[in-house]
């Protein structure tokens, strides 16, 4: 797509990266208090336990580990609870949540809920 001179309108994708790099910019996940990111496709919905300053996962769910296509709000309600459960096993009970540049509503909400009522403070 060539530029002629009009602003150009970007898409919700660019939107979402633009948002998610000033969010990056700001969020750095430690070993003491590492960043829980979230992945939403159309298919699934993906989260992850990250600690920046070692470069390691250190906790991984998703919702193709019940089964299953499509997301519902049930299913990030489950896998909420399954990344809380996870982190309680390995002695983390702080989070900071990385929303990826999804807008905090719906299934991203749902998950982040989940995550809270199952012990992970953020």
């Amino acid at each position: 797509m060539s530029y002629s001179g009009k602003k150009m309108i970007p898409g919700r994708a660019t939107a979402r990266v633009r948002r998610q790099g000033r969010v990056r910019r700001k969020i750095r996940g430690t070993d003491e208090k590492p960043r829980l990111s979230v992945y939403r496709s159309n298919r699934y919905l993906y989260v992850q336990v990250i600690s920046d300053q070692s470069g390691r996962t250190l906790a991984a769910a998703s919702t193709r580990e019940s089964g299953g296509a499509g997301v519902t709000a049930d299913k990030a309600r489950q896998v909420g609870t399954a990344i809380a459960e996870k982190c309680k096993s390995q002695g983390i009970s702080a989070v900071i949540f990385d929303r990826n540049g999804f807008r905090y509503h719906g299934r991203i909400q749902a998950l982040a809920d989940a995550a809270r009522e199952g012990g992970l403070a953020f």
